[in-house]
């Protein structure tokens, strides 16, 4: 891809502001067409792009508007990343520098589910 534009945060027409301290679970997807993890906080998206190889789910990129930085946005999207890595039975490759420090500051993130 030439341009950046795959990583420009986008608003979401149509989705109402949460209130402060408001995050929903149901705001995280999937969007294996972008290879990427989204949640929406605020209208905005917060991203994880990634590649799978078999077990493995490299997170080579993870992008926070400017309005959500500092606010624990990230960490809320690294925490769903996990978890669907948990249910899915894959182990995390951090590529992205803010992931692998994720992961360093959570290391029960990367335990298999019970």
């Amino acid at each position: 891809m030439a341009s950046s534009d795959h990583y420009l945060p986008r608003r979401v027409a149509g989705k109402p502001a949460e209130r402060e301290g408001e995050h929903r679970v149901s705001d995280f997807r999937d969007n294996r067409e972008l290879g990427r993890f989204e949640r929406v906080e605020g209208g905005q998206v917060i991203l994880a792009d990634y590649r799978r190889d078999g077990a493995r789910l490299f997170i080579d990129h993870v992008e926070t508007p400017p309005a959500l930085r500092g606010a624990g946005a990230a960490a809320r999207l690294m925490a769903e990343v996990a978890a669907f890595a948990r249910r899915e039975g894959l182990a995390i490759v951090p590529i992205c520098s803010y992931a692998a420090a994720w992961m360093r500051r959570h290391p029960e993130a990367a335990e298999p589910d019970a």
